[in-house]
């Protein structure tokens, strides 16, 4: 294993979706890893690590400074994962996604320059481009958020330039839906709950069916931001970066998950109000970084079938904590 250049890594957010699988790979790739987190949905989540020294857990919220300070105190990069996630989990309540996903980014940056954080990974999303009607949706064209979720995500783009200065390197990822298993799952998420429903119901629901989903695999997520980590200041520093693997339609992802299964599977089409289509190009980053996916949609969906299967997900449909606004509503987070 090469040396890696940066020594301890805060995950804020950690305790998330893609967090309970990227700080496990950053603890296996020798990086020591501090984790901020509310622990809203498992306190449990890293039970398996408890005697690793490496890993260092915060319960704690990123809107308290002091907290935070305890937290990046040490550490050299930062991956800030930590946000209201998603447009209907932040239209819940709209001045705490506000207050978390934005109000609390500047302080949180001018913090980690200060206490010499050397690189910040920002996770954006590729919401913030809205609708476009190009082929190729690239890093240069124009954002036009639809949403207020996509609309801070783009705000907190804007504050990490503003910030950005040599020696503190930024960098800024927009990634696709994220699918597949995960130890902290969430089953609110295109293929995740497409898969959920053909499992238990046997029957697939789809909202329309036209609007175009960019997808990526949750361990690509994961290795896009171990990818981060292990380049060179002058391949990232000040950049942006889409990390996505394919662009399909819901009705195309609904047929991709029904092949999964062996037993009929049936697809009933439902009109939707919900029209946001977002489809992104993820070539600069294979250029520039080298980074390519290596799982596909069917894999995910093969995954998360198994996981059911294995009853390591029990009640999907039901249980809160794998959908972010039942969870929300039920501890009343504010």
């Amino acid at each position: 294993m090469m040396a890696n250049q940066f020594k301890q890594i805060l995950v804020t957010g950690g305790a998330g979706y893609v967090g309970s699988r990227l700080v496990p790979a950053l603890l296996e790739n020798g990086y020591k890893v501090k984790v901020l987190d509310l622990y809203i949905y498992d306190k449990e989540i890293f039970k398996d690590y408890k005697n690793n020294s490496a890993l260092t857990e915060i319960q704690g919220d990123i809107r308290d400074t002091g907290v935070v300070h305890k937290a990046m105190e040490g550490c050299d990069a930062v991956i800030h994962l930590a946000c209201i996630s998603n447009d209907p989990s932040f239209d819940l309540d709209p001045t705490l996604g506000k207050s978390i996903n934005y109000d609390a980014f500047r302080p949180m940056v001018k913090m980690a320059k200060e206490l010499g954080v050397k690189r910040f990974i920002y996770a954006s999303s590729s919401s913030v481009y809205g609708i476009k009607e190009e082929q190729n949706v690239t890093e240069d064209l124009e954002l036009n958020p639809l949403t207020d979720y996509s609309k801070y995500k783009a705000e907190c783009e804007k504050v990490l330039a503003e910030e950005a200065v040599d020696g503190f390197e930024t960098v800024t990822i927009r990634p696709a839906t994220v699918c597949g298993y995960a130890p902290r799952q969430r089953l609110d998420l295109t293929v995740n709950i497409l898969t959920a429903h053909a499992w238990k119901n046997k029957v697939i629901k789809v909202f329309g069916g036209n609007q175009l989903r960019p997808n990526i695999h949750i361990d690509d997520m994961v290795t896009v931001y171990l990818t981060c980590l292990a380049a060179a200041r002058e391949q990232i520093d000040r950049k942006i970066f889409n990390a996505g693997y394919q662009n399909h339609s819901v009705a195309d992802i609904a047929n991709m998950v029904k092949n999964v299964f062996s037993e009929e599977i049936a697809i009933e089409v439902v009109p939707t109000d919900d029209n946001r289509s977002y489809h992104i190009s993820s070539q600069k980053i294979e250029a520039e970084l080298g980074f390519k996916p290596k799982y596909t949609i069917e894999d995910a969906a093969r995954g998360l079938k198994q996981a059911f299967d294995k009853g390591l997900l029990s009640n999907p449909l039901t249980t809160e904590k794998y959908h972010n606004i039942k969870q929300m509503q039920k501890i009343g987070l504010t």
